[in-house]
Parts: structure tokens; C-alpha cells; sequence
């Protein structure tokens, strides 16, 4: 066993790694770029190397400052992580002709599978089945057009370098393809300096089946059964699962056989993965090899009940597989899901800003938590968007669904926004227990994941409750003499009960009702000619979540005061009301004019100044987090003026342009 290593990687693999290795009582090494100087994988690590920058580029994927770092501090072997250099046979080698130890496969396992092209061809020369598509070595526009339309659309591109849904399209038609083609490229080659791409038909209601797959130096190779991760966003995966459910034994063993097949015929050693995609009718498809350790591996241990990384130390050191394939069975089911800094509510734009706010659930009990932040860090636009992995395993697979809808509820983050909500609509929901998967859950299931209305309402309720309740009014944004009765916005009585009024302005529609605090956390919630009896009572410790009432429901919500805001965590919504007028919606009404919804990089104007477009119209682009967004135009109108160069960075906020809206048509 080595006696130190170096982690080239950050945040929650970094930690992830750091945990196994003092189990082992081996000695890890972090490195850290400007942005995580305070970041919790460099303070858990027992020595730290500083990468200068911020960018990856000029810190996690510099192959000179992560070997440098590696002799300077004498590690013996460096854990790559996933993402980053993970699967770069370039690094893996040159690890290797630095007498290093490379914590995965061999350089040239990494070449032969490292490129979705290149293991497509060799998967079809092997005979393992394959998507139909064009993977040739003709990258010319015209070339990859003609591969589109000999399979006819829809069509997927993909990047042959990288993953995690970066530099890949669907794309509906040929008209389409030129624009998403470009986008494509430009991504790529942002992620993985690489622009090279592939296309392939687009299935309608494939499920993504992947089989974990260990192999040693010893010419032992073993699966670890399979994982469901169809439930996706973007192409990236936010929802997986293990044993995929509905799979016969019969294919289970099958595809796990040809997965060990797969890999040992490149004489792969270490964790891999082999992604499949699974057919209505029962066909599978290769689709590609990842060769690392996945992010979603946290499942597969739950069922097994073995650490993976304390697997890739051990086959790294020499070691032969700590079990075989007979030894290895499935107990119970496992689900997890990626908690991340982005708004599921605007197409999913990356979210950045500081975690003011972080309550992590019970854990224990089949719940485990891994994350590589803590309350007080910033989320910056320079990485991946994920704050965390929340992991449920049961006996059974809706008793793990429900022990995560339980933790969700209980994951309470504030300060930026994230997709928790959605994730807990998503468990909770009819087709996610029926196990109806397949990549378009999302999309195919809209209507149901929708957020509920009415609870934003009651957030606001329960909210002016809280206010009321705390030891003092309600301040004013104006008042300078706090104990003023006319520096409060409480409706200040000199007899009888305290009246506070409130407004919620809802998507541009304002609701008024006031409250009256009857005390002993006891209200009366009147909305027009409805009078609601509200109570509100703390649990019994500072974290305890409080006991509601409105009416005839009765409940719990976690409530807390972030600043000027009240955060309302109600049935697994996150509901965030400003002070000291509630609003819901956060946005700037009726400017008329285009702000950054995200800190990041204006990579290309799509119209020119001037120019007429009509609403949900691409009007710019912006980069962040290794990922393009487009922004859209609300409405009809005209695009007056650009405000931010073609490669300007921007903050949160900036003014992008201006833009007037189409008078509305003459009736």
C-alpha cells in the first residue's frame, strides 16, 4: 500500500478520496487553485500544494504544476478523481514516466476507450452492439451532415473527448445542425481542448444502463452489478440508482459479462464503467467506456457493501481484487441524487453565490451524505455547479425512494439557488416509484413535477407568522430609531393586537392579506373575505424544525432568517421571501432590459443590434461553468444595443443589452 498520495482533482472526489485513505492510514496531499484557498478538501488533507489561478486551465489541468506538486511533497502515487485529467492517457502516461503511480488504467487502456469514437470502432470489430451512427475520422462540416442524414433525424451529437453532457446536442433537424454543430464544438473544446465529434441516431425512450466493472494486474476482472442513471438533465445525469430496475437476471448477468469482456480486452485494470443504452424491446447499445470512477459509484458500494476507492488503492499498490465474482451479491437498493447550484425553474442556468445557509439531514440509518463544501463557502462560476450527492439505500427500492424524499426535506440551502426541490418532487413522484424511466423523465414528465402554486402561498403565510413571532417587529427599510413604533412595517396600534399587512407579489400579481397576532403563536390570516386560524410553534432545539397550522392543515417547516430574507422550507420546496416586502419572484419587473442571470463569459451575440425577434429568440450566449446558456428574449421586440463585448467576462447582474418590446397588437 502506498504510504502518500497526491489528489489532482477538488471539492467532493477530493474528499471523497481523502476519507478512504486515512482509513487506510495513507497520507494524502491536496492542491487548491485561488478560488479554494479555504476549500474543504485542502483543509482535510494533511499537506497542500497552492495551483496559482482559477481557471482549470491554468490549475487542475496543468499536467506540470500536478507533477510538481507530486515530487515536491513525495507522493508516491497521484488519485486523478473524475473530470478534470482523469481520463487524459496523455497525463496517465506521463504520471508513469515520472515513476509515479497512476491511481487508474494504463495509458493505453485510457486511448483505446478515452475517445467515444475510438471505442466505438473497437467495439464494433469486438461485435458488441452499437447505436447507429457516424464516428469517422472526417470532421469537415459537410462530412458530419451527411452521417446525420444517412440515419435521418433526430440526431445526437456528442463530443468524442469528454463527458458530462458537455459538447452535446440533440438536434431535431437539419436545419438545426449547423447552430448546434458549432455550439458543440465551441464547448468542447472549452471542457476538453478537443472539438472532435460523433453523431448517432437518437432513440426515443432509451433507459442509460451502465455496469460497473474492477479489474486487477492479476487478470481478475469483475462487475459490480449495474446502475440506472436515465433521469438527466442536459445529458447530465442528476438521479442514479442501483440494481436498475425491471432488468431480468438473465440480462443483468449479460451485460455484466460483456462489460468484463469489454474491459479485459484492453487489458484494463482498475474501476471502470461501461455505459449502455437499454431499449424498450430489450436491445442494448454500447455507448461508451468511462475509465474512472463515476460519480454516482456511491450506489454501487451500497449494495455491495464494498469501498471502491479502497479497491483502486489496493489494485494501484499490486494488490489482486479483494473479491470475486462468486463472492459479490446484491443487498437491497440504493438511490442517489446530485444536488447542485443551478435554477431547475430557468432552464437550468448555473447558480453561484456563497452558501449562507447549509443544514444537511440525518444522516445514518442508510442516509450518507458527500460533499466537498460547507455553510460559509462560495459557489464560483469556474467549476461544476455540484454541492453535494445525497444517498438513501433500503431493503427495498420505494423504501430507499422514501428515506430520500425524507432527507431532501430535510437539506436546507440558502444564499444561491439549487435543484433540491426538484429532485424531491422527482422521488416523491407516481412515475419515479413506478420505476417508468427512461432520458427524458424530465421532459416527459413536466406536468407532474411541476412546483406546487398554492404552497408558495402558504410559505408567505407561514413566513409573516415567523415574523411575527420573533421578539421583535417587523424593522422598517427606512427607520432609524428601532424602537419607534413608526420604524416597523407592522400596522402599529396603540390598543389591541399587533395587525401586520403583507404582499406577495406572485409572477407580476400582487396578493394582500393581513395577519393578526392573537399570541402565544396564535394568528388570524385574513385573505380577502377568508379568515385562516394560523399557529406556529419551535421545536424543541435550535434546529428543530416548527410545528404549523393553517386552518385545518397541520405540519412541519423549517424556518430560518438569511439576511433580509425569510427562507421557508415547506414539503421539500424552498420558498425565499425578501424583506420587508415579500416577493416571490426575484425578478426585475418591466425594464425591459437583459441582465446576466450568472457570472460567466459572453461567448457570441446571435442577432445584430437593431434587429427585430420575437420571444424565446437566441439573442446571446454566455459560458459558465464549462456549459453554454443561451439567453432568450422574453418577448417581440428589438435588440437597441449590446452593452458587453463578444469575450467580456460579466458578473451576476450585469447589463447585457437593451432591448424594447413590440407594442402589444391592435385588437
Amino acid at each position: 500500500m502506498f504510504s502518500k498520495i497526491l489528489i489532482a482533482n477538488r471539492g467532493e472526489i477530493a474528499c471523497r478520496v481523502i476519507r478512504t485513505a486515512k482509513h487506510l492510514g495513507v497520507k494524502t496531499v491536496a492542491v487548491y487553485s485561488d478560488a479554494d484557498t479555504r476549500a474543504l478538501h485542502r483543509l482535510e488533507a494533511d499537506e497542500s500544494v497552492h495551483l496559482p489561478g482559477n481557471l482549470p486551465r491554468e490549475t487542475y489541468l496543468v499536467m506540470e504544476k500536478l507533477l510538481a506538486a507530486a515530487k515536491a511533497t513525495g507522493a508516491e502515487a497521484i488519485h486523478p478523481g473524475y473530470g478534470f485529467l482523469s481520463e487524459n492517457a496523455t497525463f496517465a502516461r506521463a504520471v508513469r514516466d515520472a515513476g509515479l503511480v497512476f491511481i487508474g488504467p494504463s495509458p493505453e487502456s485510457i486511448s483505446a476507450m478515452g475517445s467515444k469514437s475510438a471505442a466505438k470502432i473497437r467495439m464494433e470489430t469486438a461485435k458488441v452492439p452499437l447505436v447507429p451512427g457516424y464516428h469517422g475520422a472526417n470532421q469537415d462540416d459537410a462530412t458530419i451532415l451527411a452521417g446525420a442524414k444517412a440515419i435521418g433525424f433526430p440526431v445526437l451529437l456528442k463530443a468524442t473527448a469528454g463527458g458530462g453532457g458537455k459538447g452535446m446536442r440533440v438536434v431535431e433537424s437539419e436545419a438545426a445542425f449547423s447552430d448546434a454543430l458549432s455550439g458543440a464544438r465551441r464547448e468542447a473544446t472549452s471542457s476538453f481542448g478537443d472539438a472532435t465529434m460523433l453523431v448517432e441516431k437518437y432513440l426515443a425512450r432509451p433507459r442509460h444502463v451502465e455496469v460497473q466493472v474492477f479489474c486487477d494486474r492479476h487478470g481478475n476482472g469483475v462487475y459490480l452489478f449495474e446502475r440506472d442513471c436515465s433521469i438527466q438533465r442536459r445529458h447530465q445525469k442528476i438521479v442514479e440508482e442501483a440494481p436498475a430496475p425491471h432488468l431480468s437476471a438473465e440480462l443483468r448477468a449479460r451485460m455484466g459479462e460483456s462489460a468484463v469482456q469489454a474491459a479485459k480486452a484492453i487489458a484494463y485494470e482498475g474501476a471502470g464503467t461501461i455505459e449502455f443504452l437499454l431499449d424498450e424491446d430489450g436491445s442494448y447499445y454500447f455507448m461508451e467506456m468511462n475509465t474512472r470512477l463515476q460519480v454516482e459509484h456511491p450506489v454501487t458500494e451500497a449494495i455491495v457493501g464494498e469501498d471502491l476507492v479502497e479497491w483502486q488503492l489496493r489494485v494501484a499498490s499490486g494488490e489482486r481484487l479483494p473479491k470475486l465474482q462468486h463472492e459479490l451479491a446484491i443487498h437491497g437498493h440504493a438511490i442517489e441524487v446530485r444536488l447542485c447550484a443551478e435554477d431547475a425553474e430557468n432552464n437550468y442556468l448555473p447558480s453561484t453565490g456563497t452558501l449562507k445557509l447549509m443544514r444537511i439531514p440525518h444522516l445514518g440509518d442508510g442516509v450518507r451524505l458527500d460533499t466537498g463544501v460547507r455553510e460559509g463557502d462560495a459557489v464560483t462560476p469556474f467549476y461544476d455547479p455540484m454541492i453535494a450527492k445525497l444517498i438513501a439505500h433500503g431493503a427495498t427500492r420505494d423504501e430507499a425512494a422514501t428515506k430520500l424524499a425524507r432527507a431532501l426535506e430535510q437539506f436546507r440551502i440558502a444564499g444561491l439557488k439549487t435543484n433540491a426541490a426538484l429532485l424531491h418532487r422527482v422521488v416523491s413522484s407516481a412515475p419515479f416509484r413506478a420505476a417508468d424511466l427512461d432520458t427524458r423523465f424530465l421532459e416527459r414528465n413536466a406536468h407532474v413535477l411541476k412546483s406546487d402554486e398554492s404552497l408558495r402561498f402558504q410559505g408567505a403565510q407561514l413566513a409573516s407568522m415567523f415574523i411575527a413571532a420573533s421578539t421583535s417587529p417587523v424593522p422598517s427599510a427606512t427607520g432609524n430609531d428601532t424602537h419607534s413604533p413608526w420604524a416597523h412595517v407592522d400596522a402599529w396600534e396603540p390598543v389591541g393586537p399587533r395587525r401586520i399587512p403583507v404582499m406577495v407579489e406572485d409572477k407580476g400579481v400582487p396578493q394582500r392579506f393581513s395577519l393578526v397576532d392573537e399570541g402565544q403563536g396564535r394568528f388570524a390570516i385574513t385573505h380577502g373575505p377568508k379568515v385562516t386560524a394560523g399557529s406556529l410553534a419551535p421545536g424543541v432545539h435550535v434546529d428543530a424544525p416548527y410545528t404549523y397550522r393553517l386552518g385545518d392543515t397541520v405540519g412541519t417547516v423549517y424556518v430560518h432568517r438569511v439576511d433580509d430574507a425569510i427562507c421557508v422550507f415547506l414539503q421539500g420546496e424552498n420558498i425565499t421571501l425578501d424583506l420587508p416586502a415579500l416577493r416571490f419572484d426575484g425578478k426585475d419587473p418591466g425594464t425591459g432590459d437583459f441582465k446576466a442571470p450568472l457570472h460567466g463569459r459572453v461567448v457570441a451575440h446571435l442577432v445584430a443590434p437593431g434587429a427585430s425577434v420575437q420571444a424565446g429568440t437566441p439573442v446571446i450566449v454566455l459560458e459558465a461553468m464549462k456549459m453554454e446558456h443561451q439567453i432568450v428574449a422574453p418577448a417581440a421586440g428589438t435588440v437597441t444595443a449590446f452593452l458587453c463585448a463578444e469575450g467580456s467576462l460579466v458578473e451576476d447582474g450585469t447589463l447585457l443589452l437593451t432591448f424594447e418590446k413590440a407594442p402589444p397588437a391592435a385588437k
